[in-house]
């Protein structure tokens, strides 16, 4: 008798084999026998199964392929869209907040730590600037401190110029503490280490970039200067060679009554009022100051593949009054676009800035010389909201807010992520 089955599938059925046990007497109908037939069917049924049906595990390979592993640096390419203006955008909303906190920055100074002496609201921090054209990615510190492997790094300026750098301190601490290996007498001259990295950070601190001796009046030091405008201060410019990166800035101390020199000849001042002297203006000395810094760098020789950026200026947000006189910076969020001022002082001065960088740039083309400008004018003026104010160690200047540096971690953090995009 022969059994008509559809064999239509892989698996043969139970019946079928005890249907084969019946008939084959040869066969011993025992226990084994009826294991062996039973193991028989499910392995063909696996292997139908594994062979149509779609495999979970080519699935979850794949998935750990399209997923790279939290443990693995991925490393960027650090071009970036030339044709992007990074400084023309606007502060946006940003959950994820600064890299560091008041907190976590060994090295962060009492005068820029606003949460430590008072600030109580936290919502400066919460912002990141957003160019209109293209993503300014976020610091990275590896990545920095890779980029500027057994390299030198100056800030040469005033202390602004310090605060940038104090900033950036804070953020490259996130990957490694510095050593502090070098500190004078006035801590005007600093600089830290990074071992595992072989670089260095150094602040060369001056007023004015150039020569400027305060004057004595009654045998009292009088806030008043001559400034020679044809001679770089010496005091950073002799610790110039053998740095490769230099980022220079300067404006603030012009803000007094400053008489002007050249060639040892008196040809004016500033914010003056004599009848024999000629006020030549803010922009007039800020403009020459800079144009004898950035002509000096160029011809240094001792100074090879020195790559210079210029900083421009860092506007103060003061109101109701001035430094001396109670001013204060009390706001809590940026200003908007719309409340923009680009017509007053301070984008005068850094329009200068940018056509003295510009003016170097092109004289540095014919020596391999770099210039650029890391322009923050534009994104500071919408920052009032990120001043220490009252919030700082002010022991010795009580009564005194401070509307002109800026809070760390805070707005100045964003100087910091230009500096990628600028340099590569």
């Amino acid at each position: 008798m022969r059994m008509k089955m559809k064999m239509n599938s892989p698996a043969i059925t139970l019946e079928f084999f005890r249907h084969l046990l019946k008939k084959d007497r040869c066969m011993n109908t025992g226990k084994l026998g009826f294991f062996l037939l039973w193991l028989l069917c499910f392995t063909s049924i696996f292997i139908f199964f594994f062979l149509y049906s779609p495999n979970p595990f080519f699935r979850a390979t794949r998935r750990q392929e399209e997923q790279p592993s939290q443990n693995v640096l991925i490393v960027k390419s650090n071009k970036y869209d030339e044709q992007c203006d990074l400084f023309t955008g606007r502060w946006i909303p940003d959950l994820q907040g600064s890299l560091y906190t008041n907190w976590s920055c060994p090295t962060i100074p009492d005068s820029k730590n606003c949460g430590k002496y008072g600030r109580k609201d936290s919502d400066f921090v919460y912002w990141r600037w957003k160019p209109d054209q293209c993503e300014l990615p976020r610091f990275d510190p590896k990545t920095f401190l890779t980029f500027f492997r057994g390299k030198k790094l100056a800030f040469i300026g005033d202390s602004v110029a310090r605060n940038q750098m104090e900033s950036l301190l804070c953020l490259l601490s996130q990957e490694e503490t510095p050593t502090d290996t070098y500190k004078d007498v006035e801590d005007r001259f600093r600089t830290w280490y990074f071992p595992s990295y072989s670089f260095t950070l150094m602040v060369l601190w001056t007023k004015f970039l150039v020569m400027g001796e305060e004057r004595m009046i009654n045998g009292s030091l009088s806030g008043v200067f001559d400034l020679h405008l044809d001679k770089v201060d010496g005091k950073w410019a002799d610790k110039l060679p053998g740095v490769d990166y230099a980022i220079v800035s300067e404006a603030h101390w012009f803000f007094r009554k400053n008489y002007l020199y050249e060639g040892d000849m008196l040809i004016g001042c500033v914010f003056c009022n004599e009848p024999n002297v000629t006020d030549l203006g803010l922009g007039f000395a800020i403009r020459m100051a800079f144009r004898t810094t950035l002509k000096f760098i160029n011809a240094c020789k001792e100074c090879r593949n020195l790559v210079t950026l210029l900083r421009t200026f860092s506007p103060s947000h003061f109101e109701n009054g001035t430094w001396n006189t109670g001013g204060n910076c009390n706001r809590t969020s940026p200003l908007s676009e719309v409340g923009l001022n680009l017509g007053g002082t301070e984008w005068e001065l850094r329009t200068i800035q940018v056509e003295e960088v510009e003016r170097a740039r092109k004289k540095g083309e014919k020596r391999g010389n770099k210039f650029k400008a890391l322009d923050v004018t534009r994104a500071m003026l919408m920052r009032p909201d990120g001043h220490p104010g009252s919030h700082w160690n002010n022991k010795g200047m009580e009564g005194y807010n401070d509307c002109v540096h800026w809070c760390l971690p805070g707005p100045i953090d964003a100087w910091n992520d230009f500096l990628m995009p600028v340099l590569s």
